[in-house]
């Protein structure tokens, strides 16, 4: 049997938000944790379209705070799968704020999320695989693994030495030998 698989522009996502005064701290800027339930939203879609299932949060990796987002601006979040794993897909999910009468528009945030497509009873389900076509989603679908791999090591899912991918990036056979 053929396997399935689904190409990035299958997933993509854009959600446009506003800034309004209920979304921003005292410092009149968006709340770190309302930004991160956009980041959540959209991503949560990308993961939908591609999986075609139920999906949920599996993960978070870093989410750059580079520069806040003011009361008033427009903020677009653009999400992607990057890879498809046995049940779970990473997305990756890039921010940019806009000050309309400023003519101003720039990058804000981006983050790597990881969703599991679990059927009605929660338990999980295959997704499909990606095929990534052009050469920025082949850099992305390459380091999906290695974020991968640093993932599950740091929740204690994989022993370090396993990580063939990240181990892959040091040479680690030199390292303290006298030559």
């Amino acid at each position: 049997m053929k396997k399935s698989f689904k190409h990035v522009k299958d997933s993509v996502v854009t959600m446009t938000e506003m800034v309004l005064p209920n979304d921003t701290n005292t410092l009149n800027n968006l709340m770190g944790g309302k930004l991160m339930h956009w980041m959540d939203v959209v991503a949560a879609i990308a993961a939908q379209r591609h999986s075609n299932s139920i999906v949920v949060t599996a993960s978070v990796d870093n989410i750059s705070f580079k520069n806040p987002i003011a009361l008033g601006n427009v903020v677009t979040l653009n999400a992607q799968v990057t890879r498809a794993f046995n049940t779970s897909m990473e997305i990756y999910i890039e921010v940019f704020a806009e000050d309309i009468p400023a003519n101003s528009k720039y990058a804000s945030h981006k983050a790597f999320f990881t969703f599991v497509a679990v059927d009605s009873e929660g338990k999980p389900v295959k997704v499909p695989e990606l095929k990534p076509v052009n050469d920025r989603e082949v850099e992305l679908y390459k380091g999906a693994l290695r974020r991968r791999q640093l993932r599950l090591i740091l929740a204690k899912r994989m022993d370090p030495k396993d990580a063939t991918e990240l181990l892959a990036l040091f040479d680690i056979d030199g390292i303290g030998q006298k030559e």
